[in-house]
């Protein structure tokens, strides 16, 4: 008896953002590897007719499999709005085959798309498939509590993104400025990269020297008028989206990860700069407090409190010893909670118990 496939089913895997770094940290891992798992790309960049093309070739791909009885399983990573809108397409047709699926929700913003964005036939379809579903994962326990708010009867477990921990060499090589503040995400109001900016334009007044890199898209021409009218343009570097070589050289560099955001599931930025040793502060919000003791490795601070980012920033740039601490800290909770090694053995087990079976043993 052959054994079938599972299919997992998200963005491209050269897109912008957290799911892609996510498959792309199972890929790198081996997890596809080990369990043969085919991945169907939902979505792309480009216009409207690309962007159909893609869902309408992933549909097909996936009826063809399923119509030969090769799916033991659909793994489905989903955020909110349209990308809940387009998988739910893919968990229906899995339902209607009698298939079983897991919904992988990452959406920072799923309780708002629910609670104000949706009438009542679209939250009965939101409840419909939390029922549904084989399984729900949930990025941290506040989000598990989210979403059996919206439906109890939901099998939702918890299973935390999960990061490669560097090499010690790797962690330690890093040619700390004492000054660099680095922020990974998109460069928006949600992320509180205003906020940030407004704590900036503070601390520069005890730190003239220090310097904000901020690596992402979004509202970039914004972002670069506000730090102007703050008098800040020599302090800030504007990177665009960096990936790769270029994102490791900044993590390299800093000597603080900053993300004061105001809505979050579990942010890959943060626990990437935790594995390479680095101090995070950031807001006590989603995930977040799943990932950071405050005080102990990183420091927590209520979302739109700019003068507790102004204390928390200041206090670790006027304490070198508290800084490297707070991140060796970090990265020992990386390699104990939330390295690729501790998991995806989770991942696994839920493929298990849903009768996959990896074609390397």
């Amino acid at each position: 008896m052959k054994n079938k496939k599972i299919v997992m089913i998200g963005p491209s895997l050269n897109a912008k953002g957290g799911i892609t770094t996510v498959v792309n940290g199972y890929i790198d891992a081996g997890l596809f590897d080990k369990w043969g798992i085919i991945y169907l790309n939902t979505h792309t960049e480009g216009s409207i007719v690309s962007k159909a093309l893609v869902v309408i070739s992933a549909m097909t791909k996936l009826l063809i499999l399923l119509l030969k009885n090769d799916v033991a399983l659909l793994h489905v990573h989903s955020a909110q709005t349209v990308s809940f809108w387009r998988k739910s397409i893919f968990m229906i047709v899995a339902l209607l085959t009698k298939c079983p699926f897991i919904f992988h929700l990452h959406g920072s913003e799923f309780m708002q798309f629910y609670n104000k964005r949706c009438g009542r036939l679209a939250k009965w379809m939101v409840r419909f498939i939390l029922k549904k579903s084989s399984r729900v994962i949930a990025l941290s326990s506040q989000w598990k509590d989210n979403l059996l708010s919206i439906e109890n009867t939901a099998n939702v477990v918890c299973i935390y993104n999960s990061v490669l921990v560097p090499t010690v060499h790797s962690a330690l090589r890093r040619h700390k400025r004492k000054n660099t503040l680095l922020f990974l995400g998109r460069l928006g109001e949600r992320k509180g990269i205003y906020d940030l900016l407004e704590a900036v334009s503070q601390i520069k007044i005890n730190f003239p020297d220090v310097i904000l890199k901020c690596g992402g898209d979004g509202e970039i021409d914004k972002v670069a008028k506000r730090a102007e009218e703050l008098g800040i343009s020599k302090n800030i570097e504007i990177l665009g989206w960096i990936r790769g070589k270029n994102k490791q050289k900044m993590l390299d560099e800093a000597a603080i990860y900053v993300l004061p955001s105001y809505n979050e599931g579990l942010p890959m930025g943060i626990l990437e700069a935790m594995a390479e040793g680095l101090p995070v502060v950031s807001s006590t919000v989603g995930g977040i407090p799943d990932a950071i003791a405050s005080g102990s490795d990183g420091i927590l601070i209520e979302a739109g409190d700019i003068d507790a980012i102004v204390d928390s920033i200041e206090r670790l740039l006027t304490d070198s010893e508290l800084r490297i601490n707070m991140g060796k800290a970090a990265r020992q909770k990386i390699i104990d909670e939330f390295s690729a090694n501790k998991i995806l053995p989770e991942i696994e087990n839920l493929y298990r118990e849903l009768k996959a079976v990896p074609i390397i043993s």
